[in-house]
């Protein structure tokens, strides 16, 4: 089980170099009055993020409601 996370983990690191080196290209982004021109790949690894900590919050707040 051990060697099959680890297998996971580097498969998924993979991916990760692949989308980063794949993505260099600067953008453009404007959040409400803000322009920010950032990497492409900075800016799918903020998005992700950013949906991550939308989701986490969003289970903590469900929880707590049904308890």
């Amino acid at each position: 089980m051990k060697r099959a996370k680890i297998v996971v983990i580097l498969i998924l690191v993979a991916i990760a170099a692949v989308v980063v080196l794949q993505n260099t290209e600067s953008v453009e982004t404007r959040i409400l009055w803000y322009s920010v021109v950032m990497p492409r790949a900075v800016l799918l690894m903020v998005t992700g993020l950013v949906g991550f900590a939308v989701g986490v919050i969003a289970c903590f707040a469900t929880s707590k409601r049904g308890a």
